[in-house]
């Protein structure tokens, strides 16, 4: 397992010169940052982005019987909470990749989070608390950790971010209803969620990929 501030190592692939903003992409459980790579030429995006994909530390899971693979956060059935500290961490060491894009010259508001299954648990536990506002949040068949805490530690810099959460109906790793128990959280928050579902399980298909590159082209406009 990595040390907890080694910095995590990334792939990065820009669209074009002089990127208009950057999208930070978090892989799912027992994937890396190679996982989403292909999706970028499908983007029909009207702007150059620069897309990072850094690689979870490797860690026992168990809910994999304890087999250590790359993971943002242990899983245990038995304990739904039980990942929390690991969240935070993971958290922090993508507000490291927040604070590298800044100093690069990218400004937080051109910054967008982004993530699969685990990686999405990331991307909006990190994006609803950073305490600058960023592009938006894209939150790909995934959910809201200990929603039921989420106010206690929301940063107000957030509450106009936009979210994209989409989700399959036929998921068997992450029931659609917990995805819509999250939606359901951030609009009685009065977050900005544009919502969409898809006829497939725990995967991303076409029909996302054209959503995702519509919802980045407005808000990189």
């Amino acid at each position: 397992m990595s040390e907890k501030n080694e910095p995590l190592d990334c792939i990065e692939v820009s669209t074009g010169d002089d990127p208009a903003g950057a999208v930070i992409w978090m892989h799912g459980l027992g994937a890396d940052g190679h996982d989403f790579e292909p999706i970028v030429p499908l983007l029909e995006l009207d702007r150059p982005l620069r897309f990072v994909f850094p690689n979870a530390p490797v860690r026992p899971v168990t809910i994999n019987g304890g087999m250590e693979m790359r993971a943002w956060y242990d899983i245990d059935p038995r304990s739904p909470l039980s990942g929390d500290a690991e969240i935070r961490e993971s958290a922090a060491a993508i507000a490291g990749l927040i604070a590298r894009e800044t100093d690069r010259g990218m400004p937080a508001r051109r910054i967008t989070l982004a993530g699969f299954s685990q990686g999405g648990v990331i991307a909006l536990h990190l994006g609803l608390r950073h305490p600058d506002r960023l592009a938006g949040i894209m939150a790909l068949s995934t959910y809201l950790h200990d929603h039921e805490h989420l106010t206690d530690e929301v940063s107000f810099a957030s509450i106009d971010v936009p979210i994209f959460m989409a989700h399959g109906l036929a998921d068997p790793m992450i029931p659609i209803t917990r995805a819509v128990t999250s939606r359901e959280v951030l609009l009685r928050l009065e977050y900005r969620v544009e919502w969409h579902e898809y006829a497939m399980g725990h995967q991303v298909c076409p029909e996302e990929i054209r959503d995702i590159a519509a919802w980045l082209n407005r808000i990189y406009a």
